[in-house]
């Protein structure tokens, strides 16, 4: 009979849970020096938007080490809320029952998904 190791089961998810603690700490720092790096970038853009804008930089581009930046009108469309859609059935469909029945029919078929997930809290 050979020496085998052999790890109790309760001693696995011990360590996994503890990997997992330590790993969801890393990315909540990582997290936050993202959301901090990404608010600066945005900050920067602004003022360089305003800049080549403000001062007809030639098509509107700047040449930098590996490439370049350039300013260009981005379109954003607003996000499909069922307030839009409400309004947006109200401007179609003149019988208000209408509109309301069928935003409440999509409210109530829409896709719902569940599935197990890890949620953690700090002590105080």
């Amino acid at each position: 009979m050979e020496n085998e190791l052999i790890i109790n089961p309760k001693t696995l998810f011990v360590e996994d849970v503890r990997k997992w603690a330590m790993i969801e700490s890393q990315l909540k720092i990582v997290n936050e020096k993202t959301r901090k790096m990404r608010n600066m970038k945005n900050e920067l853009s602004e003022k360089i938007c305003k800049y080549i804008v403000d001062n007809k930089v030639s098509d509107n581009k700047v040449k930098i080490s590996d490439g370049e930046i350039r300013v260009y009108d981005k379109k954003e469309y607003s996000p499909l809320t069922f307030g839009y859609i409400e309004k947006s059935l109200s401007n179609l469909i003149s019988d208000k029952e209408k509109v309301e029945y069928i935003v409440a029919y999509l409210k109530e078929n829409r896709e719902i998904t569940t599935s197990p997930d890890i949620k953690r809290t700090y002590n105080n």
